[in-house]
C-alpha cells in the first residue's frame, strides 16, 4: 500500500474508487466497506483509496477552543491504522492534515479540492452518516448531486451489525475503557493490539528484576488503560506470553527519560535467550492485549512495586493457563 501525506505527490493515482473517514481501529465495519470499494475500484479498473485524517477532527476541535474531553480516546495510532489499512487490501492511502484550512472549507469546495481535482474520484463510498465540510454542512445527499455533476459515482453502506449491536469506534472504544477485551475483539474482528519500535526507557524494571519492551503510543488518551494479559509477535517466530502496563506509570516520576507520554511496557513471562539482555531495541513487535488484569496502580514504593508486578505475573499466567 502507498501511503502519502496529502495529496499533492506525483505518485497519487490520477483516479480512484474513494471511501473518507478516520478509521480508529478498523473495525469490521471498517473491513466491510473496504471489501465492498476493492470490488467497486477492480470493476472500474482503478486503485482503491483510503482518505483519511490527522489529527483526529475532534482532537483539532478540543485543541482550538481548549476542551480536552471533546477529543475521543485513541483506538490506534496512524502505524497501527495503516498497517489494518494495507492488511485490507487498500491501494493507497492519503492522509490529509486536519487544520484551520480543512476545517473551513465548505463542502462543495472540499469535492472540487480534494475529490475531483485532488484524487479524481470515480466512485465515493461513505458511512450512513458521514457529513462534512465546515460546520458539517455537506451530506450524502449533496455530495451525490455533486457525483451527477462531475462524472463520479456515490454509494453509502449502512450500518455493519454484530449480534445486534452496531459496530463502530465509540463500541470499541466503549469495551477497551471497560476492560472488555473479548467484546473488543468480536469487534474488531482480531485482539486488541498495539505496533512499534521497542524504545530505550528509564530501565527501571530491569533493576527491580522485570525487564520490559516498551512502546510509545503516540497520543495522549488512549481507549484502553491498565495491565493486561498479552502477547508479542516479532521477537520469535512464534508469540511470547507476557504481562504489560498501558498508560502513564502512576509510580514513577513522569519529569523520567519518558516525559509522562503514554507507554505500552510489556514484560515477557519467559525472555528469550537468544536476544540477548539488548536485543530487542529497535525491532518492531506487536503487542495483543488479551485480558485486562485491573487498572494502573500507584505504589508507595518500589519495594511495593516489585511485588505487585510479581502478582500480576502470576495472575497472568495463571490466566494462560486457564485457557490452554
Amino acid at each position: 500500500m502507498k501511503v502519502f501525506r496529502g495529496f499533492k505527490h506525483p505518485g497519487v493515482a490520477q483516479s480512484c474508487a474513494v471511501t473518507i473517514g478516520n478509521f480508529d481501529g478498523v473495525h469490521r465495519g471498517h473491513q466491510a466497506m473496504l471489501a465492498l470499494l476493492r470490488g467497486e475500484a477492480q470493476q472500474r479498473g482503478v486503485p482503491s483509496c483510503v482518505l483519511t485524517f490527522e489529527p483526529h477532527p475532534r482532537d483539532y476541535f478540543a485543541e482550538k477552543f481548549k476542551k480536552p474531553d471533546m477529543a475521543p480516546a485513541r483506538v490506534g495510532t496512524l502505524r497501527d491504522k495503516l498497517e489494518d489499512l494495507a492488511r485490507c487490501g487498500v491501494d493507497q492511502t492519503v492522509v490529509l492534515a486536519f487544520n484551520e484550512r480543512l476545517a473551513s472549507q465548505l463542502p462543495e469546495d472540499f469535492i472540487g479540492n480534494v475529490m475531483v481535482r485532488g484524487l479524481g474520484a470515480r466512485y465515493i463510498l461513505v458511512g450512513d452518516d458521514f457529513r462534512f465540510g465546515a460546520q458539517r454542512a455537506g451530506d450524502y445527499a449533496l455530495l451525490d448531486r455533486a457525483g451527477e455533476a462531475n462524472g463520479f459515482d456515490v454509494a453509502r453502506m449502512n450500518s455493519y451489525e454484530v449480534h445486534g449491536l452496531r459496530v463502530s469506534s465509540s463500541a470499541v472504544r466503549d469495551a477497551l475503557l471497560q476492560g472488555r477485551m473479548a467484546d473488543a475483539a468480536r469487534l474488531l474482528g482480531r485482539p486488541y493490539c498495539i505496533s512499534g519500535h521497542v524504545v530505550h526507557g528509564r530501565k527501571l524494571g530491569r533493576t527491580l528484576g522485570f525487564k520490559t519492551l516498551n512502546l510509545r503510543f503516540s497520543h495522549w488518551k488512549p481507549a484502553a488503560s491498565g495491565i493486561f494479559v498479552v502477547l508479542v509477535h516479532g521477537l520469535l517466530h512464534k508469540p511470547i506470553h507476557g504481562v504489560a502496563n498501558l498508560g502513564v506509570r502512576p509510580s514513577v516520576d513522569p519529569n523520567d527519560v519518558n516525559g509522562g507520554r503514554v507507554l505500552l511496557e510489556t514484560h515477557c513471562l519467559d525472555w528469550p535467550e537468544a536476544l540477548g539482555p539488548e536485543g530487542a531495541y529497535g525491532k518492531i513487535i506487536r503487542v495483543e492485549l488479551l485480558h485486562k488484569l485491573h487498572d494502573e496502580l500507584k505504589y508507595d514504593s518500589l519495594d511495593a512495586l516489585t511485588l505487585g508486578i510479581r502478582r500480576d505475573c502470576d495472575e497472568a499466567r495463571a490466566w494462560l493457563t486457564s485457557r490452554i
